[in-house]
């Protein structure tokens, strides 16, 4: 895609797409909630669940890779669900995305706001929503390299942190470091101390669910595709470097939690990374993470007004939204998709300063499903891609990046995150989420081959009788 006012620069290098997928992924769920996670499957299911969601998050990013490469573009699975599966499903795809990033950027906002109560607690929340707003939306509208640059080192601090915790962790559980407090290095007693699956292996099921949700954000990397430098060869270098350095990250984190903490101890901290840092003797602990997280959820925030708003500017080139919110000003940002995203993020905040929870709670539950419901697209693009490209002669060897063993690892890619979506309804927390977000994707359905359908079939025809 060239350099002019109808398409999206190329600024962004292979560091920051790792740093963008990385982005969306490390959050609260393993800085605040992996201690519950470890309680609920015990320590060796809950390694267990993060593996498995490593899998699949693995068979999943392959697909995207082989198409991100032959098709890099901003919309990044909507499009290629439109060219592959059928332009209603990449509609109703594209804005149950959009609509999911756009909520979870009002969540972020007000969680981070919630932190800063800390060291702040006489300032109003709202104040610092509107701050972080304004941050974030400055970042997202200079240009795409400074968003890069930013979520470069958003995500270098989670990093470290993570690092750092590793290390230390390692060291207190095998009495190289010492642990304050008259605690022993505890090697790996606490594993089975409770038992392989102390709450049967249902809780480790249910946790597979929770922990598959926790690795969405990858896929941003296909998202930021459309504006990467040699997508062919910056594509495939991060999805390697996101998939396995996540997993590390993730499991090494989860098994310290395990190590170190007793299993009753692990459900009752407000954060096992506090908890550990305390153990060993790390001076204030409690403001470093205070500070890690908050870094963590604005990291989330700046990645998904980027997403959101690619995502909204891919619908309006496919004819599926406004014009208006396809035009890119001189610096190649899609400025009123920015403005709408973000405007849409705010509202939704109005309903927590009120304390009106119950419709942004319902919001938050079709949010949910978004990113799920992307990578079963991604999956499933994949499929008919290849399928279509070989029968219009296209050969396989020429692709610069392949999924091995096709169909076999995009047919069980497929299968296992519909088995996501179909088990949600078997999780009584996700449930709701669950229906609201069929029936949002129902009516997004519905609404394309009503309106958009009809409209663009008027002016084919209009066009054929012009000719």
């Amino acid at each position: 895609m060239g350099q002019n006012n109808q398409e999206l620069r190329r600024n962004l290098q292979a560091r920051h797409l790792f740093m963008i997928s990385l982005g969306g992924i490390i959050g609260t769920g393993l800085f605040v909630s992996s201690g519950q996670t470890v309680y609920n499957a015990g320590p060796i299911g809950a390694i267990i669940a993060y593996i498995v969601g490593g899998f699949i998050m693995y068979l999943t990013m392959l697909c995207l890779g082989e198409l991100s490469v032959a098709m890099p573009v901003a919309g990044s699975f909507q499009t290629y669900t439109t060219k592959f599966i059928g332009p209603g499903t990449g509609f109703a795809v594209g804005w149950l995305y959009w609509f999911g990033w756009a909520m979870t950027v009002a969540l972020e906002f007000f969680s981070a706001a919630a932190l800063m109560e800390r060291w702040f607690p006489n300032v109003p929340t709202w104040i610092w929503c509107m701050g972080f707003a304004v941050i974030m939306f400055g970042l997202n509208a200079l240009s795409a390299k400074a968003f890069g640059e930013a979520e470069f080192w958003f995500s270098s601090i989670k990093v470290t942190a993570i690092i750092l915790f590793i290390l230390l962790g390692l060291g207190a559980m095998f009495g190289v470091v010492n642990m304050s407090g008259g605690h022993a290095a505890p090697g790996f007693s606490n594993f089975v101390a409770e038992g392989w699956f102390p709450h049967g292996f249902g809780a480790v099921f249910i946790t597979m669910l929770a922990v598959n949700f926790s690795f969405q954000g990858t896929e941003l990397i296909g998202i930021a595709a459309g504006e990467s430098k040699n997508p062919e060869v910056t594509i495939p270098k991060s999805i390697r470097q996101t998939v396995w350095r996540t997993l590390l990250f993730f499991v090494l984190a989860i098994g310290i939690v395990s190590a170190l903490l007793p299993l009753t101890e692990a459900k009752e901290v407000g954060s096992p990374f506090v908890e550990v840092f305390d153990r060993i003797g790390v001076p204030y602990a409690a403001d470093i993470m205070n500070f890690v997280v908050l870094t963590a959820l604005l990291s989330v925030a700046n990645s998904g007004l980027y997403a959101a708003t690619r995502m909204l500017f891919s619908l309006s080139k496919e004819g599926m939204a406004s014009p208006k919110l396809g035009k890119l000003n001189k610096r190649g940002i899609p400025m009123n998709a920015l403005y709408i995203t973000l405007g849409i993020a705010l509202l939704s905040l109005l309903s927590a300063f009120f304390k009106n929870q119950t419709v942004f709670n319902w919001l938050l539950s079709v949010a949910g499903i978004g990113a799920q419901v992307g990578w079963i697209a991604i999956t499933a693009s994949q499929l008919a891609f290849r399928r279509k490209y070989v029968k219009d002669g296209g050969k396989v060897a020429d692709l610069k990046f392949k999924t091995p063993f096709y169909p076999f690892l995009p047919a069980v890619a497929l299968i296992l995150n519909l088995g996501v979506l179909v088990s949600m309804g078997f999780n009584e927390e996700q449930r709701l989420g669950l229906y609201l977000g069929v029936g949002f994707f129902s009516c997004c359905y519905i609404y394309y081959f009503l309106f958009i359908h009809k409209k663009k079939k008027h002016q084919s025809q209009r066009k054929q009788n012009v000719m």
